[in-house]
């Protein structure tokens, strides 16, 4: 597979993105007070250390197959948080999720013009679906915050 310079470039960034979201979600899960918190902070750096491994992989030449374990395995990540009833959470924690739920956005978005550059559909369907997957890291994350109090989108 050849790949073009521009489809290199992108797959360079979304190489540096995942770094960064490997990084945040492993030194955030060790800041985290709230045990829920840590645990899905840890979730994610081992979903993101596979999307790294997949970009690895595309930039190496390799197409990977998206089978149909794959594409349904997001339809099993659901999480289920303790709500807080005493609406008092920890700040840090708060921070935390801000940054990370702001990341997602991010990186959500460039995955979006990458999809649209990649003249190979197998490639395309591979970062879609990283792509939801990083959407529903984003939806866990503020999933997570409004049973805490800390995000009230009214």
């Amino acid at each position: 597979m050849h790949l073009t310079q521009k489809e290199q470039y992108l797959l360079q960034d979304q190489k540096t993105h995942e770094e960064l979201c490997i990084k945040k979600y492993n030194s955030y899960a060790n800041q985290a007070q709230d045990e829920e918190l840590k645990q899905l902070f840890t979730s994610h750096a081992q979903q993101e250390q596979q999307h790294l491994n997949t970009i690895n992989q595309i930039i190496s030449g390799q197409v990977p197959q998206m089978n149909q374990n794959q594409q349904n395995q997001q339809q099993n990540t659901q999480h289920q948080f303790t709500k807080n009833q005493s609406g008092k959470y920890n700040q840090n924690d708060a921070d935390l999720c801000t940054d990370l739920l702001s990341t997602e956005k991010y990186v959500s978005s460039t995955y979006n013009t990458a999809i649209f550059e990649f003249r190979d559909h197998n490639i395309r369907q591979t970062l879609n679906h990283i792509q939801k997957e990083e959407q529903e890291h984003g939806e866990h994350i503020f999933n997570y915050m409004q049973a805490k109090g800390m995000y009230n989108p009214q």
